[in-house]
């Protein structure tokens, strides 16, 4: 805000406008970020706010959604409907959420990016995951084989553009073009490679799970330091950090997780940085032309990565307990599902509206996949009573 005098002496303070906001990220940003008041436009047009930015529009529809309020209670890795108190402290889909948008703001603030776009981005990129996580994402995908299968990041799309309601004149949320490139990873609206903001938010996206899913892992006693000591970027943190071989104490597992985030950001930051100046990318059109991505990690980090991500799938998501929870996950969403469909009148009224324009299969799918686990295992429970005995597979 500027303050002025006024004839009568009294001071006026005059409220900063959506164009002094773009003109201050013009003045700021770096050459290749992309600018709000270049935005590709919306596919419904509207006029913009007189205080915020484009991307700080979308970023605000996105976080008053309920599409994001239920992300609460949806499935991280462990299921969300466990009563130990232990289960409090496990990621949901909305923390991990917001360690994405922590992340993916701290890094393209460093780069010099539209960190707006990049929160509004982060903000939405999961709003597309059904219940239990990805257990459930791949029964969906199998009951819709028929039908276009089901991905959670052209869900998430799907949610901003359709089935959320902002204004009785549009469906969806009417969302940026910049920002809705950044929630599909296959389809690009013809804009060539995604803005370095979205890319940012992939790259996050991967950062976020890796630490809080090691320490997640740590927490529940399915991974144990033992194991972790065979892990190589476990060996190098544990060198970097001067803490000793196991047992950990907790906190000695909170320190690790916040250095290991620390040295992933770093590294994330630094070799991007490099790429970009090798690349002499000068505009947000040229970063979108380039070959190949300009958000990276260093060469040894990439290998790291790697070695954790099939680390993580066979020593924690592939565990014997993460295993049986997957089960009753996918027990529950099939029997729901074959529900629906033989008797569509169970559905709620905007879902029948939705079978008449999309196909009863993809209407129940939309239905299935708003639900948070806790939703899901109750509305199983009541349409399976004790004395039922509900058949699997088919």
């Amino acid at each position: 805000m500027s303050t002025r005098e006024a004839g009568s002496g009294v001071r006026v303070t005059a409220l900063v406008t959506r164009q002094d906001l773009e003109a201050r990220e013009a003045a700021t940003l770096a050459p290749y970020a992309t600018l709000s008041r270049d935005h590709a436009g919306r596919e419904h047009p509207e006029p913009e706010s007189a205080g915020r930015t484009a991307f700080q529009k979308d970023r605000d529809r996105v976080l008053h959604t309920p599409a994001f309020r239920r992300l609460e209670a949806k499935t991280q890795v462990f299921l969300n409907f466990s009563q130990a108190a232990s289960a409090d402290h496990y990621r949901t889909r909305l923390t991990h959420t917001l360690e994405v948008q922590q992340v993916a703001r701290s890094v393209a603030v460093n780069l010099g990016l539209n960190e707006t776009l990049a929160e509004a981005v982060a903000l939405a990129h999961d709003l597309g995951h059904p219940p239990f996580g990805h257990a459930g994402e791949r029964l969906l995908d199998s009951l819709l084989a028929a039908d276009g299968g089901f991905n959670h990041n052209t869900q998430a799309r799907r949610i901003v553009t359709e089935l959320e309601r902002h204004s009785r004149h549009f469906p969806g949320l009417n969302l940026t073009r910049d920002t809705l490139d950044g929630l599909n990873k296959h389809h690009r609206d013809g804009l060539g490679q995604p803005s370095l903001e979205a890319q940012l938010v992939d790259a996050a996206d991967a950062l976020a799970y890796t630490a809080h899913d090691l320490d997640d892992g740590l927490r529940s006693g399915l991974l144990t330091p033992d194991q972790l000591m065979d892990l190589p970027l476990w060996q190098e943190l544990l060198a970097r950090t001067g803490v000793n071989a196991p047992p950990l104490t907790s906190l000695d597992r909170r320190m690790l997780h916040r250095e290991l985030l620390g040295w992933l950001i770093t590294d994330l930051t630094e070799a991007s940085a490099r790429s970009i100046q090798d690349s002499g990318v000068q505009s947000a059109a040229q970063a979108r032309a380039w070959p190949h991505r300009l958000i990276t990690y260093s060469d040894p980090m990439r290998t790291l990565l790697r070695d954790t991500g099939t680390f993580l799938r066979e020593r924690l998501y592939r565990h014997w307990r993460v295993e049986m929870q997957v089960e009753q996950a996918q027990r529950t969403l099939h029997t729901l599902f074959h529900a629906y469909l033989n008797r569509p009148g169970m559905l709620p009224p905007q879902a029948r509206v939705n079978a008449e324009r999309h196909g009863l299969p993809r209407a129940i799918c939309d239905q299935i996949a708003g639900m948070t686990d806790r939703y899901a295992l109750e509305t199983h429970a009541a349409l399976t009573p004790p004395a039922a005995t509900p058949s699997w597979p088919h």
